[in-house]
């Protein structure tokens, strides 16, 4: 067997997961229609507004109900069937594409429209981040974790490089509206794929039984993990003072670079194809280190320093290459690290703590990016997502938790039974 023979075979591992294989290529097609969504949503906002500051809004929206109902989503997690869960979020995902797309091709769709939507869908993604994220496990164990966060998020930054660059081309060709109903679609494939995995083939823990203050037990579960807690808030600056680029790309494209939605798309993907490149990177690693986490956040940081001395859109598109592996690599190691840092029986509220910070963050910094770009141009806001990935990068180097704390504390924690073998299902599951 060729050297390439073996390094394929080791990225793509979980793939022979027959439940595994199924949820990949559903995601893939879902994934691709959602970035067809968002391109497509924040340049009908450009179209009826032509301001800065409505498409941080927009966004902002779309993700603060994950600030409020982020951790009883992780709880729920934690309490029901995550199969089940998720086929109810994304069919509620499914409708509001489908009402989008209706508004927007009968010409009645208002700002205030979209306002409402985007925050209706903020408040399924509250749900379904944390059940997606922690059913991964469930999907392959916790053996090929590693593994499957790396192809999920190749599977996320595929779907961004598809997405917009047919999103571009078709908003150019027959308008805006199509985008939205071909996501709406998109969704069936995944809730297909969960119709068809088999639930005795699961790695399930037993559900968290109904008691008082599960929430708060999750926080303090988070904050007394030195690697957790360490992991989980460096994310959550990075991911709100850096990660806006889905905010800063449609507003370079028009103000910066005085281009269409078709340079959008084409910056959009030229960013995810980075993007797979480090996700595939990370995919083929069989373990997360602290190391490798902070110095891709540096790279992260000094590439976003590069693009904001650009003002030629082929030059920073070339940039938008490492900027897209390097924050994905970095992502994939955060989550890694902290479902593989997880109690079973955990590991939906600490998920949802995860997502509450790089998801929730999102409204802060989308509304940070719209002002600054508004009274300073969009290449601030790039300018401060190197800054600041640097200055964290600098500062968690400092204040990590070395090897000997971090093992002192996990002795000291009462042992998880982790759940390595699936689960028979009962009869109504099976059914």
């Amino acid at each position: 067997m060729s050297l390439v023979e073996l390094a394929t075979k080791k990225t793509f591992r979980s793939l022979r997961i027959p439940n595994y294989r199924l949820f990949f290529f559903g995601q893939l097609v879902s994934v691709s229609g959602t970035w067809m969504q968002q391109l497509a949503q924040d340049w009908l906002v450009l179209r009826l507004t032509n301001r800065s500051l409505p498409v941080g809004i927009t966004t902002a929206l779309q993700f603060a109900p994950v600030l409020v109902l982020g951790i009883w989503g992780g709880l729920i997690a934690d309490r029901l069937d995550k199969r089940k869960l998720l086929l109810a979020t994304q069919g509620a995902m499914a409708a509001l594409a489908l009402a989008l797309g209706v508004l927007t091709a009968t010409g009645v769709v208002r700002l205030w429209m979209i306002y409402l939507l985007a925050l209706l869908l903020g408040v399924a993604t509250s749900f379904d981040m944390p059940v997606r994220q922690s059913f991964v496990t469930e999907m392959v164990g916790p053996k090929e974790l590693p593994n499957a966060v790396g192809l999920n998020s190749a599977v996320f930054n595929v779907g961004r490089i598809i997405g917009p660059a047919v999103a571009g081309v078709l908003i150019g060709v027959v308008g805006i509206a199509p985008a939205f109903l071909i996501n709406a679609a998109s969704y069936l494939a995944v809730m297909t794929s969960l119709w068809r995995m088999d639930p005795g083939k699961l790695y399930r823990s037993a559900p968290v039984e109904r008691s008082r203050g599960q929430v708060r037990d999750g926080v303090r579960y988070v904050l007394a993990t030195p690697t957790l807690r360490w992991t989980i808030l460096l994310m959550g600056f990075v991911a709100t003072m850096g990660l806006n680029f889905r905010v800063a790309l449609p507003l370079l494209a028009r103000f910066t670079y005085d281009g269409g939605p078709s340079l959008y798309g084409i910056l959009a993907s030229l960013m995810a194809a980075g993007s797979v490149v480090g996700a595939l990177t990370a995919a083929s690693r069989t373990k997360p280190s602290q190391r490798v986490l902070l110095w891709s956040i540096a790279g992260f940081g000094v590439s976003s320093l590069v693009m904001a001395a650009l003002l030629d859109p082929v030059l920073a598109g070339i940039v938008l290459l490492p900027i897209g592996f390097f924050s994905i690599f970095w992502i994939a190691t955060a989550n890694t690290t902290v479902q593989l840092g997880s109690a079973p029986e955990m590991r939906g509220r600490v998920m949802s703590i995860y997502g509450l910070l790089l998801l929730g963050s999102t409204p802060i910094g989308a509304l940070i990016i719209g002002w600054l770009s508004e009274h300073f141009g969009p290449r601030s806001s790039v300018l401060l997502a190197g800054g600041s990935s640097l200055l964290a990068a600098a500062v968690a180097w400092l204040v990590r938790p070395n090897r000997a704390e971090r093992n002192r504390r996990t002795a000291e924690e009462p042992a998880a039974v982790d759940s390595r073998q699936p689960v028979p299902a009962t009869s109504d599951e099976a059914a």
